[in-house]
């Protein structure tokens, strides 16, 4: 728990009891030789006079005095004979040489131009006329170092300021003017603060700037680098602060309490009026601060980052960043010509957090933190949880809002009917900026829903959209974990995408990488001077095999960054479910290092514990809080209960990580396998085809052919296939049809759809110019895709190859040992009974009455499905009347039907 600091000052519009007004003074005996101590723990005594030691600071300090209000009308008279040699620059009639008020003596008031009246001399030090003191000023805009300019300080009248009074003090000045109370403290910033400002490692800029309450009023204080003068605005009242140099500048007013004011602060060549960002109080909670350091803020990105709001009645926007490590922490950007000098941050305690709100400063603005290390050097930082950044190779946060209106109420209802694993999920895998380059999310919108709507699958997975700066990643090394990439549009135009997605009826699951991010030096890497987001033992925070730097999965903090992230995208763009990327890196203190590279964990074992428990963690909370999200692990390894619940103990004594499914790499790379030998040769590989049953349900499966698959010299997915051209389409639709009817989810990359024969590039992406009618060869490739439409009509339509996708109950062999035939054959069942009946030959010849063991309840068959049909490219040996079975028993089966096979191709065929 963070309390208010005291700094953060009284303000007019807070209830009274959260106000800290300083209380009236008791008289005290005259006591020259004995100072009134500072009431406020930033204030130091005034220091004896030296002149020796005298600092250029102190001697342009406010003179101190012992005044009362009653004693100000007898001074009237003197103080306006002695306006005009004030004005030439004299001292004010009644000081010493020093600039000090005799004991005794009120404040001069002098008169305005008008008519009005205002407190001048000791009660608001160093304040100059508006308009006066440019000669005395040094080049660049300041004034020259140890140049007093005490002149006539002036009030100039508001719209509602009363008629000019010729009372010795205006009657607001005589309601908030302290009782007798004898002065000892200078209202400008102290050496050490200065110091400690001007280097950026102030902890507590809010207790010295801004306006707090000192015996004898109110201290103004202003940190402006660059401005010629600084003015206080309160109502109809108008106080010049003096300049004490290095751009601060201050000003003690006869006050009771922090009236609402604002600053006028003139540059070279212009002139702001703006609000006070100290005089603000902070714009986190207690609760937020209490949940950040316990790692359970889950809805993180609501409180650090920038946010435009509005704070104490004005509209600004708030900063907040996690930098536990640094001696101090500024705010750079747009705004302040990347100068973050003048916009200190305060720490909020032990929590680690860095916080300014700035008045006036709105969406679209460029932003990043400079942080002052513990060595004390300076670097530069994006914002880690920034929502919007500019577009790479730049490399800013932005300020942003969501104004978005969504309309996908009706999906998101309904999609947590059904469970992902029990319910039909083919999926679509796109990488956005390439698959028609050049378009935009919104120019996407239009297209990419009714493509993927027309070819039937349930879902497209997008390859991350978190911003990354270098595109050959393929957003796989993430700086911007919070925010779209704005290669595409803004966060506002992702989010139409996949609304416009939803409304086709289409789920959207998207990359997460949180195993790991790049070692650019403006990121996350060393963020505030050590490791914080990374591990720091540099054996564990190194990535083997990417160059980047893994999460410190222990950290709590870390933890809390990367749960929040999951749910942000779940819940500020609807996303339907995150397939997490490199899951096998995670789980493993060894993964890729030789011995001698990874230190076991406590109990001697290679398991990294902090990995398991972040994931149990992301995982539970993602499906407690957004009902009908999947998550999906992209993990290589026979790891124990990837997709198990994390209540539940396997064998290893781990519980389960929680995802909804997990990819089959397995299958993925035996099936690829036995399809790259020729016809003649696959005989003696038929169990790569067979194997996957072994362990189908020990997870709830994906049977993914990825990117990762068709590219780095690894060949497309037809070029994969033997021999010549016709061979190879027949093989990739046999094949395709063998995946779709396999126990697990679906999953295709783009491209693969209509059989591009070259590799993926994200350069330019697909091949669509392979479809375009004047191309000789483009029926071919039409036919894949027409092949890839049906596959995903009839798939929808039979619950038989989804609903049991996870229980043995749902499949059965037929005969999955004729090797010599390049025969498989199995059947699958719904909740109903209802089976599917999925034959595939993976040899070049036709097979007549190929006998085929049946269930006998079921009176005839019909094909539902031929890969071999001439509408898609094959030699359309089909079996076009309905199959009855035969009271023959075969392969285990009590009846048997005759099918002709065509070659290289898989038939399905469903009850009559």
């Amino acid at each position: 728990m963070t309390p208010r600091p005291e700094s953060s000052g009284p303000f007019p519009e807070q209830p009274a009891d959260r106000r800290h007004t300083e209380p009236p003074a008791p008289a005290r005996k005259k006591t020259p030789a004995k100072k009134q101590p500072a009431s406020a723990a930033t204030e130091k005594p005034a220091a004896r006079k030296t002149p020796s030691k005298k600092t250029a600071a102190a001697s342009r300090s406010a003179p101190v005095a012992k005044a009362t209000v009653r004693k100000a009308a007898a001074e009237k008279a003197t103080a306006r004979k002695t306006a005009g040699r004030r004005q030439a620059g004299s001292a004010p009639a009644g000081t010493t040489p020093s600039g000090k008020t005799p004991a005794g003596r009120a404040p001069a008031v002098e008169e305005a131009p008008g008519g009005t009246t205002a407190p001048a001399g000791p009660a608001v030090p160093g304040a100059t006329p508006t308009g006066t003191g440019d000669a005395q000023r040094a080049p660049g805009g300041r004034k020259a170092a140890g140049t007093r300019g005490r002149g006539a300080t002036r009030t100039t009248p508001g719209p509602s300021t009363p008629a000019a009074s010729t009372d010795p003090v205006p009657e607001d000045a005589q309601r908030l003017a302290p009782p007798e109370a004898e002065i000892a403290v200078s209202p400008a910033v102290d050496a050490g603060d200065r110091e400690r400002l001007l280097h950026g490692t102030h902890h507590a800029p809010h207790s010295v700037l801004g306006a707090h309450p000192v015996p004898g009023g109110i201290a103004f204080r202003a940190f402006r680098p660059y401005a010629r003068a600084v003015t206080v605005v309160s109502g109809g009242m108008t106080v010049g602060l003096h300049d004490d140099g290095d751009g601060f500048f201050s000003g003690l007013l006869p006050l009771r309490e922090v009236p609402a004011y604002r600053l006028r602060v003139a540059y070279e060549g212009t002139e702001v009026e703006t609000e006070d960002a100290y005089r603000f109080l902070p714009t986190l909670g207690e609760l937020d601060l209490h949940l950040i350091g316990e790692g359970r803020h889950e809805e993180l990105w609501t409180v650090l980052g920038a946010h435009p709001t509005a704070h104490q009645g004005v509209s600004g926007t708030r900063f907040s960043v996690w930098a536990p490590n640094a001696l101090g922490v500024r705010v750079a950007g747009s705004f302040n010509f990347w100068d973050g000098t003048g916009f200190p941050m305060r720490s909020l305690g032990s929590s680690g957090v860095w916080e300014l709100f700035v008045p006036g400063i709105g969406e679209g603005e460029l932003y990043k933190f400079e942080i002052t290390r513990p060595d004390g050097s300076k670097t530069l930082r994006a914002d880690p949880m920034a929502r919007r950044t500019e577009v790479p190779p730049a490399t800013s946060s932005v300020v942003t809002s969501s104004r978005y209106e969504w309309g996908d109420a009706q999906w998101l209802e309904r999609r947590a009917e059904v469970p992902a694993h029990r319910a039909p999920l083919s999926v679509y895998e796109v990488h956005l900026p390439s698959w028609r380059p050049g378009l935009t999310y919104r120019q996407l919108a239009e297209q990419l829903p009714a493509y993927v709507k027309d070819l039937g699958f349930t879902h497209v997975e997008l390859m991350p959209v978190a911003e990354h700066p270098f595109g050959g990643s393929w957003g796989y090394q993430v700086t911007g974990f919070y925010a779209p990439t704005a290669r595409l549009g803004t966060p506002d135009d992702f989010r139409y995408l996949v609304d416009a997605l939803h409304r086709a009826g289409i789920g959207v699951i998207m990359d997460w990488v949180p195993a790991h991010f790049p070692r650019d030096e403006w990121a996350l890497a060393e963020f505030d001077g050590r490791p914080l987001y990374e591990h720091s033992d540099p054996l564990r925070a190194a990535h083997p095999d990417w160059g980047t730097l893994e999460f410190d999965f222990g950290r709590r903090e870390v933890r809390n960054f990367l749960v929040a992230n999951a749910l942000y995208w779940c819940e500020e763009f609807h996303i339907d479910g995150l397939r997490v990327d490199a899951v096998a890196s995670m789980l493993y203190l060894d993964y890729s290092r030789e011995p001698g590279q990874w230190t076991p964990n406590e109990h001697g074992g290679r398991e990294n514990l902090d990995a398991v428990a972040f994931l149990q963690e992301m995982n539970a909370t993602v499906y407690r809080r957004v009902p009908g999200v999947v998550t999906i692990a992209e993990e290589s390894t026979a790891w124990d209960g990837v997709t198990r619940a994390t209540h539940h103990r396997g064998p290893s004594g781990f519980g389960g990580l929680g995802f909804g499914l997990k990819w089959n790499m397995g299958w993925m790379h035996d099936s690829l396998e036995y399809m790259s030998h020729e016809p003649v040769h696959r005989r003696y590989h038929h169990g790569e085809m067979t194997f996957s049953m072994v362990y189908a349900y020990s997870e709830n499966y994906v049977l993914p052919i990825s990117h990762d698959e068709v590219v780095h010299g690894k060949r497309s997915l037809v070029s994969k296939m033997p021999g010549d051209w016709w061979r190879r389409r027949a093989d990739l639709r046999a094949y395709l049809g063998f995946m779709w009817a396999h126990p697990g989810k679906q999953l295709l990359f783009m491209g693969q759809e209509f059989a591009q024969g070259a590799e993926w590039s994200e350069a330019h992406g697909p091949d669509w110019w392979l479809l375009d009618p004047h191309y000789g060869a483009e029926a071919d490739h039409r036919g894949v895709r027409d092949l890839v439409r049906d596959l995903n009509t009839v798939y929808r339509a039979s619950p038989a190859l989804w609903q049991y996708d996870t229980e043995p109950a749902g499949f059965r062999w037929v005969t999955g040992d004729a090797a010599d035939d390049n025969v498989l054959a199995f059947l699958r069942y719904d909740a109903d009974g209802s089976p599917l009946l999925a034959v595939s030959h993976f040899a070049p010849v036709v097979r007549h009455d190929y006998r085929i063991g049946v269930p006998d309840d079921v009176p005839a068959w019909h094909e539902a499905l031929n890969t071999d049909a001439a509408r898609y490219g094959g030699s359309d040996v089909t079996n076009p009347d309905t199959v009855k079975p035969e009271p023959q028993g075969w392969h285990g089966l009590p009846a048997s039907i005759r099918l002709t096979l065509p070659p290289l191709a898989t038939v399905w065929l469903r009850p009559a």
